[in-house]
């Protein structure tokens, strides 16, 4: 297994695995069918494209902190990455465990059951049996390791910037072409005149609550982002993922601007919208876009909590074979997420999404982005302040009492 001390650098094709990772994460059942922009962005008209640019940069610029705190200082778990944010406040880390706990069973329960259905409606496949296919594929996408899911959904992010890029922009190109659509400029246009800036306080709330949900994704994250040992390395990553989905995002924005009025309050306003072109290969092309979205989110979430278990010294006790450790702790996460899925809690998947928003605003985007950025700068430039968190992180338990502590404490 290769550690953050065998890399002196990462090469530009590993900084966009890593960011493509994260596209792959983000592009899941509710991008995919349109629910989380018409919620989060649509309803906020002309302001809503501007939002989708500044969502996805706070959501790039928290990851690159977490993983710059992560690999500067070679701590081994998220636990330890919330300790050292919330440092010198101990405790606050189980906040970040309730948070991730809730969500993965959240996304993962709607991504089996999204598609599960969506393998339903295209090939006839009984709804229970592709609730088992679908939970097989990220199964096995998920036990062997950081590298696997950093090349899969590498190749499934490619993939599915491809098709966003294709299907969104006929969209955008199409609107006004059927009665009750408009081009986006004149939504835009339309939206400015009636509303001005009234909902820009909504924009602020809905760019924080989007981006923070999303850090779900944090403890794959610094597990697949180990490599990237430099800032610049972690910075160069997030560009490369701002770039797609800030592109992806706000294409998805602009064509469902255009579309309002024949989607309306449509569960599924991506596919309503595409149906109303008349265009059979879209509507095919969107069916292969939707799996693979649904797949890819599945298998970064479960692998954050897979990598954070599998780890643990009962499993140890259990295995000595990191695969099946991994095997274990995935096997559970999917059987409590299928579970879920037939029961169907789906206004608790819903309404789950947003109340984990406003916690995680809280407790990861501003944490993060102001106290994390200042330690992380810190870290970097004050040799006296290295010492003493390397110090804590080697005992945490005493480091209070370190002698290399209380030598920094007087140095600085």
């Amino acid at each position: 297994m290769q550690t953050p001390s065998t890399f002196k650098t990462a090469s530009l094709s590993l900084c966009f695995s890593v960011g493509a990772v994260l596209f792959s994460s983000h592009a899941g059942g509710g991008f995919a069918t349109g629910n989380q922009e018409n919620v989060y962005f649509v309803s906020l008209g002309w302001l809503g494209p501007v939002t989708a640019i500044i969502t996805m940069l706070l959501f790039t610029l928290t990851i690159k902190e977490a993983m710059n705190m992560y690999n500067s200082r070679h701590l081994r778990s998220y636990k330890q990455l919330f300790q050292n944010l919330y440092s010198p406040f101990k405790g606050i880390e189980v906040l970040f465990e309730a948070f991730f706990y809730i969500m993965v069973i959240m996304a993962v329960s709607a991504t089996v059951s999204g598609a599960a259905s969506a393998l339903a409606a295209q090939t006839g496949i009984n709804y229970y049996a592709g609730i088992g296919i679908v939970g097989t594929i990220i199964f096995f996408l998920t036990i062997f390791g950081a590298g696997l899911v950093r090349r899969a959904t590498t190749y499934m992010g490619i993939a599915i910037l491809a098709m966003v890029i294709a299907i969104f922009s006929v969209g955008v190109y199409m609107g006004g072409s059927v009665e009750g659509t408009m081009f986006f400029t004149q939504a835009m246009a339309q939206d400015f005149a009636v509303n001005g800036f009234s909902k820009l306080p909504t924009a602020i709330l809905h760019a924080f609550t989007y981006s923070g949900f999303q850090c779900v994704v944090i403890p794959t994250m610094i597990v697949v982002g180990m490599p990237l040992v430099t800032r610049k390395n972690c910075a160069t990553s997030m560009w490369f993922s701002f770039a797609m989905n800030a592109i992806a995002l706000t294409l998805a924005v602009c064509m469902l601007l255009g579309w309002t009025g024949i989607y309306g309050k449509s569960p599924l306003p991506t596919l309503t919208s595409l149906k109303s072109m008349g265009m059979t290969w879209l509507t095919v092309a969107y069916s292969i876009f939707l799996m693979l979205c649904l797949i890819s989110t599945g298998v970064t979430t479960v692998f954050g909590f897979t990598a954070r278990f599998s780890e643990i010294h009962m499993l140890k006790k259990v295995s000595k074979s990191a695969v099946i450790r991994s095997a274990i702790v995935t096997f559970f996460i999917i059987a409590l997420s299928m579970t879920v899925s037939i029961v169907g809690l789906t206004n608790i998947i819903k309404y789950g999404y947003g109340y984990c928003g406003y916690l995680a605003i809280a407790i990861i985007i501003v944490p993060f982005l102001t106290v994390g950025r200042y330690k992380n700068i810190r870290y970097a430039k004050d040799k006296a302040y290295r010492a003493r968190i390397d110090a804590m992180n080697a005992d945490p338990d005493s480091f209070e009492e370190s002698p290399v502590m209380s030598t920094a404490k007087e140095n600085a």
